[in-house]
């Protein structure tokens, strides 16, 4: 290209960047100066893309400056096409209009700022970028494509809105990508599928307040997502279902007060993921399935009310449990398991209780699991079952046995001192005692010498014989409770 071919706009851009100075064409005026309506601005604001490829690619250098392309306001016409290009000068293309799409696949590139800028889609895919990447209040209306990206910076879409002109395909593609420090996305709005599959980042990620909608489909899919420090998503609203599975977060990941929904689906799926802690504090009630399976977490923070439908817990393993809750809040939690009885989450849930030195709440937790398996059993294990819940609580209220036996030893011994047994052998029988009789018929071990040397008749003798028989079954039923509690201990 020639340099008498280019536009009164042109000249000024190519007189500016050898120094790297700002061409600025905006006025001032919010209504005329938004990049939405660049269609409209004249020829004294549009610069050729093959304008901004010559000046990128062949501009020779000046001695002392540093060539810098630092354009505002303007109208970009044609495609800025850099595909597989090597630019060695930064780039700061902010509250422009694309007409077309700018391709820079594979391209590598210092700084790229686009802040305020209106696009109708970028392909980024396989970039490398020595500096970070600002898209903040970027208005993007097709696919943004960051797929196998490498920034050495952050990435900055803070403020932007992406939508999709496919709803077949992810709108924001950071698939695979490599972010060196992080991503900075606060009061960003997607109409589409955000992709984070497989991508690496060095710090955190900010989804604070921000808009993601793909009813039906997934609003964030973010597989064997990697986190170098937090996801915070505080106030994050969703339509759709977040996908982290295989997931490695080292600090937090934090939706406080977010609003996740994907009603008939999985609002939330971090399953077989790492995580240092998940926080779903003051969130409104989760519409649609929470699903946690084989992750582990050290610190898991939420309200029994925020996930009122289908849970998945199974192999679910968590440190601490926040904020504490009676455990008659947290157990309905495990009755709407998707996987139905799932001994392991009961065990997690009384660890949990007990990390945080509440005993008797781990002992509901246990005897909760203990009435959940009995449903699981035969006719004659669920009477077996029912039997032990009555007598000794399973062991886990063992004062039970003891209300038991006093009441038994009670009413025998009334019965006995009114009516005292014969005999057996009338010169050999100790002297009747109606206390340690009934004793003698109630503890199957030991014996006092009186239940051999006397004989109830009639009904004394069916009374003898309940006491013998409901003195073995409150035995077994304590060595059971007490074999129990031994074995978790």
């Amino acid at each position: 290209m020639e340099i008498n071919d280019l536009t009164a706009a042109e000249e000024r851009v190519w007189r500016a960047f050898p120094k790297g100075e700002t061409v600025d064409f905006r006025e001032g005026d919010a209504g005329t100066d938004n990049p939405d309506i660049g269609p409209d601005w004249g020829p004294e604001r549009t610069v050729r893309a093959s304008v901004l490829r010559a000046l990128l690619l062949g501009t020779a250098h000046e001695d002392g400056e540093i060539p810098t392309l630092r354009l505002s306001g303007a109208r970009i016409t044609g495609q800025l096409k850099l595909a597989y290009a090597v630019v060695d000068h930064p780039l700061h293309l902010r509250y422009c209009h694309f007409d077309e799409s700018p391709d820079l696949y594979g391209t590598r590139l210092r700084q790229l700022n686009l802040r305020g800028s209106v696009l109708p889609a970028i392909n980024l895919a396989s970039t490398r970028i020595d500096g970070p990447l600002r898209m903040t209040d970027c208005r993007v209306r097709g696919t943004v494509r960051l797929a196998g990206a490498e920034i050495a910076g952050a990435l900055f879409m803070d403020g932007a809105e992406v939508t999709a002109s496919d709803p077949s395909v992810p709108v924001l593609q950071l698939h695979q990508a490599v972010l060196g420090d992080g991503f900075a996305a606060p009061g960003l709005r997607v109409r589409g599928e955000v992709r984070l599959d497989g991508a690496t980042v060095g710090g955190s990620i900010s989804l604070d307040d921000a808009e993601l909608s793909n009813p039906g489909g997934h609003a964030l899919c973010a597989r064997s997502l990697e986190v170098r420090a937090d996801v915070r998503a505080r106030n994050l609203r969703t339509q759709g279902g977040i996908d982290l599975r295989g997931s490695r977060i080292a600090g937090s990941l934090d939706f406080t007060r977010a609003r996740l929904s994907n009603p008939g689906g999985t609002a939330l799926r971090a399953s077989s993921c790492t995580i240092g802690e998940l926080w779903l504090y003051r969130c409104a009630p989760i519409e649609g399935r929470l699903h946690l399976r084989r992750s582990r977490i050290d610190v898991l923070g939420f309200e029994s009310e925020v996930a009122p439908g289908e849970v998945l817990f199974n192999n679910l393993s968590y440190t601490a449990l926040n904020p504490h809750e009676p455990a008659h809040r947290r157990l309905p939690l495990l009755e709407r398991d998707g996987d139905g009885y799932v001994p392991y989450a009961y065990e997690q849930l009384a660890a949990a209780y007990r990390h945080g030195g509440d005993e008797g709440a781990a002992r509901r937790v246990q005897l909760a699991k203990q009435r959940r398996h009995r449903a699981t059993l035969p006719w004659l294990g669920r009477a077996w079952g029912h039997l032990q819940d009555t007598t000794v609580g399973y062991g886990f209220r063992p004062l039970r046995a003891a209300v038991w036996l006093l009441s038994l030893l009670a009413a025998g011994s009334i019965a006995y001192a009114l009516h005292h047994p014969l005999p057996l052998k009338a010169d050999e029988a100790p002297e009747f005692n109606p206390v340690f009789f009934t004793l003698d018929l109630l503890l199957p071990v030991i014996s006092f010498g009186q239940e051999g040397a006397f004989a109830p008749t009639g009904g004394y003798q069916i009374l003898s014989y309940v006491l013998i028989l409901t003195g073995w079954i409150l035995a077994t039923t304590v060595i059971a409770g007490v074999s129990r509690s031994v074995t978790r201990q």
